[in-house]
């Protein structure tokens, strides 16, 4: 997870993410964020993730997302 919380201080410098819960609810990311976080993940984890799977309560917080992620990537 530290990885990915990384990547993402990487895209979005000073956010708290190992403490926000409401990332997307609360505009700390939208959607050109989202869009530059899905590119990072493909690259730096070699996980595609795919349209159905882009809805906001999935990048609300790092646990979410690295749940996906690992999701993802045992499929």
């Amino acid at each position: 997870m530290e990885k990915l919380i990384e990547l993402l201080e990487g895209i979005k410098s000073g956010v708290d993410f190992r403490n926000e819960k409401k990332l997307v609810e609360d505009g700390l990311l939208d959607s050109f964020d989202i869009v530059e976080i899905i590119a990072a993940i493909d690259d730096e984890f070699d996980v595609e993730i795919p349209v159905m799977e882009v809805q906001p309560e999935a990048f609300n917080d790092v646990e979410s997302l690295y749940a996906l992620i690992e999701r993802l990537s045992e499929e």
